[in-house]
């Protein structure tokens, strides 16, 4: 998805939530000096042309890991990659603004998982905890304008973006594993998100 495309619902989620452009876009600036490689070409050939199945982190994630068939490629929404490691699956690339990171992420990374960091407005912290210790592949992005190295596929939460990014990269299929819309017990702004 073009910026363009994105902006006018980015804008209408920021009235919605009211969040601050400018502190996304200071957040997307500190990323692009603390992550000064971008491995976006990596991610590109990763799913281009390939089944994808992007999981999050809802409870019924372990029940479904069904749906990740031999050969795709598995996309984390944040937390749901410790989950997935737990059964024994490295994800390909994951999604986070990092508020669900534990210490198993940047092992992940220097295993070969894609971390795909997300800097918004309130996430700065963490922005400054993680993002050094991944020595492995990272992919930089923000929900505002796009800089050279911090990407902007469309999406708000860590699965919806890794939805865009399959779909703007050129997944052939996209899948879902571990996502309940349903769940009344999600607190009010996740729930809106």
């Amino acid at each position: 998805m073009e910026f363009a495309e994105w902006e006018p619902h980015y804008v209408e989620i920021l009235a919605y939530f009211g969040f601050s452009r400018e502190d996304d876009e200071k957040a997307a600036e500190l990323l692009a000096t603390i992550i000064p490689r971008d491995d976006c070409a990596l991610l590109a050939e990763l799913i281009k042309g390939r089944d994808v199945v992007v999981c999050g982190n809802a409870p019924c994630l372990a029940k479904e890991l069904g749906r990740i068939k031999k050969g795709c490629v598995v996309l984390a929404a944040d937390a749901a990659a410790d989950v997935l490691s737990g059964h024994g699956i490295l994800p390909d690339a994951v999604f986070t603004d990092l508020d669900g990171a534990t210490d198993l992420l940047p092992e992940m990374n220097a295993k070969g998982t894609i971390v795909v960091v997300h800097a918004h407005g309130d996430n700065i912290p963490l922005l400054k905890h993680w993002a050094r210790r991944f020595t492995g592949p990272v992919v930089a992005t923000t929900q505002s304008t796009p800089l050279p190295r911090v990407h902007n596929f469309g999406g708000f939460s860590d699965g919806d973006r890794a939805v865009f990014a399959a779909d703007a990269l050129g997944a052939r299929t996209i899948a879902l594993a571990g996502f309940d819309l349903d769940d009344r017990d999600v607190d009010p702004v996740k729930r809106g998100k």
